[in-house]
């Protein structure tokens, strides 16, 4: 899982990629490709 300061640039690498908040934190997860996640700060 890559941890970011923007989430903006990782949202756009995949176009199955979801941005979601969980638990005060903001996440990019991708069913498709696992590889794609990532969390914000």
């Amino acid at each position: 899982m890559k941890i970011a300061n923007s989430i903006k640039t990782l949202k756009k690498r995949d176009r199955n990629c979801r941005v979601i908040r969980r638990k005060g934190r903001t996440y990019v997860i991708n069913k498709q490709n696992p590889r794609f996640k990532a969390r914000q700060g």
